[in-house]
């Protein structure tokens, strides 16, 4: 047996390692084990690669119904076996393997040996005197895109992000980060102070729906906290399809809004490919003005944003609206307002007003409420349907754009 811990092994020893018959079978090279002062005999050593080496796992979390059909092809599952853990992770919403017991005793003891389910459990709640919850999850993030990078250990960042839910009468709705920090880099948002740690995968996008508490009765998930969603195209369009699908959370699309500065490249194959709401960060008519506190205006213009607006339909079910953050002095003028109305004419959409919620080293302050609501009732009278965004939250800091999370570099 084993004389030394196996921690002293080879970093590279997994490269020595092949899939056999659902097991890890170990192609012994003992003299690079007895280089790193590793005495142990076969048997040992195989039981150690078989059983012991769990961070490797892969999260089911994520994965759609066509990715599971060949992921229980490739174990020698039965076709079946897909639909049945789909809804295991998505509608029953179980966070082991073990759990799914349907699955025979021999499938779950095969799954289990490669992959888990990947629910990330909150490490950290707060909650509002006004009955909103803020959640803190630990993610491990990617700075590079797609769906399951490949990447380094290393290279990842390791922290932890925050989504919110915000009750409302009958209904639920959670606010949910796609990206840990942000690039968008706007001055008037903590995420996007704080820089950019990585893009969330869509095991950790979903794991938000699960682990709050209020997961069984949640009624509408708005893509308003850290990040931006189409930054991160791919995992949150792989979000938006589990929640969205048969085989998935079954959301009707209508209960999801996406928010975005504009990335305009994503944002029109998110009008192409998706149905949900559109929620566009507006904040100033005036380009210039724009750019000074939004840094993202520089690479896409929001006119020219509007402008492919503008050439959806946004008369039916699907709905797009603006949000447009109140600074005192800076963009609440009357001619910003008629800049507002030229700007969107034409357009059926909501405007919805939000109270600066004051941060650090930023000048400006929120408008007095007599200019918000002249401000409202001018863009009302002028056929733009307008209205002011209650804040939620401000007391544990989850109002719009207060949300910062926790980051470490990866040693």
């Amino acid at each position: 047996m084993c004389r030394r811990n196996f921690s002293a092994r080879p970093s590279k020893c997994s490269e020595n390692l092949l899939l056999r018959q659902n097991y890890y079978i170990l192609v012994l090279n003992y003299g690079t084990f007895l280089k790193a002062g590793v005495n142990c005999d076969k048997k040992s050593l195989f039981l150690y690669v078989n059983c012991g080496n769990t961070a490797m796992k892969i999260k089911l979390l994520g994965k759609n119904l066509e990715e599971l059909k060949k992921l229980v092809a490739e174990e020698g599952l039965p076709g079946f076996t897909a639909k049945q853990i789909a809804q295991w992770l998505y509608v029953k919403k179980v966070r082991s393997i073990e759990d799914m017991t349907n699955l025979s005793k021999a499938a779950r003891a095969r799954l289990s040996e490669k992959y888990e389910v990947g629910v990330t459990p909150y490490s950290g709640l707060q909650i509002s005197s006004d009955g909103t919850k803020k959640y803190l999850f630990p993610v491990k993030c990617s700075h590079k895109r797609g769906l399951n990078p490949e990447v380094d250990e290393k290279e990842l960042e390791t922290g932890a992000i925050e989504a919110v839910m915000i009750p409302d009468d009958d209904r639920a709705t959670l606010c949910v980060s796609s990206q840990s920090g942000c690039r968008m880099g706007c001055k008037f948002c903590m995420t996007g102070r704080q820089g950019f740690h990585g893009h969330m995968s869509a095991a950790d996008i979903i794991s938000q729906f699960i682990a709050v508490d209020e997961s069984d009765r949640l009624t509408n998930a708005v893509f308003m906290g850290m990040g931006e969603p189409l930054d991160n195209y791919e995992n949150v369009i792989r979000a938006i399809e589990i929640l969205t699908a048969d085989w998935g959370f079954a959301w009707s699309p209508k209960r999801i809004t996406l928010s975005t500065i504009g990335v305009l490249p994503n944002l029109k194959r998110y009008l192409d490919e998706c149905k949900c709401h559109l929620a566009v960060s507006l904040h100033d008519p005036f380009g210039p003005e724009r750019l000074s506190v939004m840094p993202a205006q520089g690479a896409w213009p929001i006119q020219d944003v509007i402008d492919l607006i503008k050439q959806y339909d946004f008369t039916g079910q699907r709905r797009v609206s603006f949000e447009y953050t109140m600074f005192a002095g800076f963009n609440d003028s009357k001619a910003h307002a008629d800049a507002l109305i030229r700007m969107l004419k034409g357009l059926e959409c909501r405007m919805n007003l939000i109270r600066f919620h004051k941060i650090p080293d930023f000048p400006y302050e929120t408008s007095a409420p007599v200019i918000i609501e002249n401000f409202k009732q001018r863009l009302n009278n002028c056929g733009l349907t307008t209205t002011v965004r209650a804040s939620r939250g401000e007391d544990i800091l989850a109002a719009c754009g207060m949300l910062a999370g926790q980051h470490k570099k990866q040693e």
